[in-house]
């Protein structure tokens, strides 16, 4: 329930009509924001609720039981609070976010109606629309282990144990030239082609600079290099800016034990029945149906 601020209760009884919604956004990497569909700021306790954004949210839908309820919220991208290429980099994506009453004529006067995080945010010209989830959302997020044939470690994490810091696994290029997401690079010809596809690019110099990316492709024809990203960056990469990239792994046990020697860190079930083991019946004269191992 509510904890509803007797004097802003006694207003509300009347009819107030100085009431206006805040909503306080903190990214994951820790900065805050403040927003409101006032026209004018708010203070909110320490927090300034810039109004100059044009913010609105949509009516906040709720259910019973522990399905996700979530509402939407659409304003205007502003070089102060929220840029274009701070969305495209995702620094807003599960970002959480409370959306509160107040009462601007008295902004001590507040009450929380609502809170959750960022799910998917849609851009288009100057303008945007992000999504926001419910607390119910986490619990349609995946936790623990399941069993599966593929690995369910990073590349590089503690359960992995695979360094990627040695040149084997690590290399530094810079681009020649792109085409959105085809890079025609320089400074990596030394590895095999693929070797760094399902890997992970970190932009050095540029536009994009500190901003990481995963490699869909790597392809050596020759002394010519192509990496093909995943998706546009926010800026479009140009030629002489740098990167350092690493290594890819696609989890399967064949390339832990080949590619990286790391067979004894393999946090997957290679042997494990598929789907289609489970409708099969057995055949006269088939083998693997003697109550054998699989396995010798």
């Amino acid at each position: 329930m509510r904890a509803i601020p007797p004097a802003l209760q006694a207003k509300l009884d009347q009819g107030v009509t100085t009431l206006c919604r805040c909503w306080r956004l903190e990214r994951r990497d820790g900065v805050v924001l403040g927003f409101t569909d006032h026209d004018v700021d708010v203070v909110l306790g320490e927090l300034v609720c810039r109004a100059d954004t044009g913010l609105a949210g949509s009516e906040i839908t709720s259910r019973l039981g522990f399905s996700v309820t979530g509402s939407e919220v659409t304003g205007a991208l502003a070089a102060e609070t929220l840029t274009e290429d701070d969305l495209a980099a995702g620094r807003y994506d599960m970002a959480s976010i409370e959306l509160y009453l107040v009462d601007w004529s008295e902004p001590e006067l507040t009450v929380l109606l609502a809170s959750g995080s960022l799910g998917e945010v849609r851009r288009e010209a100057s303008a945007f629309a992000a999504e926001v989830r419910g607390l119910a959302d986490t619990l349609n997020q995946e936790n623990g282990r399941r069993y599966g044939s593929r690995c369910d470690a990073d590349l590089g994490d503690a359960r992995c144990g695979v360094g990627l810091s040695g040149a084997a696994h690590r290399a530094e290029g810079a681009v020649l030239h792109a085409d959105r997401v085809l890079l025609v690079v320089d400074g990596i010809e030394s590895h095999a082609s693929g070797w760094f596809t399902a890997g992970r690019l970190v932009w050095a110099s540029g536009a994009n600079q500190d901003l990481a990316i995963e490699i869909k492709s790597h392809r050596r024809d020759g002394d010519i290099v192509t990496l093909e990203l995943w998706q546009p960056m926010p800026h479009a990469p140009a030629g002489g800016d740098a990167f350092t990239v690493t290594a890819g792994c696609d989890k399967r046990f064949a390339t832990c034990r080949g590619k990286f020697a790391n067979a004894a860190n393999f946090r997957g079930f290679p042997h494990i029945p598929g789907n289609d083991f489970v409708t099969r019946y057995a055949i006269d004269g088939e083998p693997g149906h003697n109550g054998a191992s699989f396995q010798r």
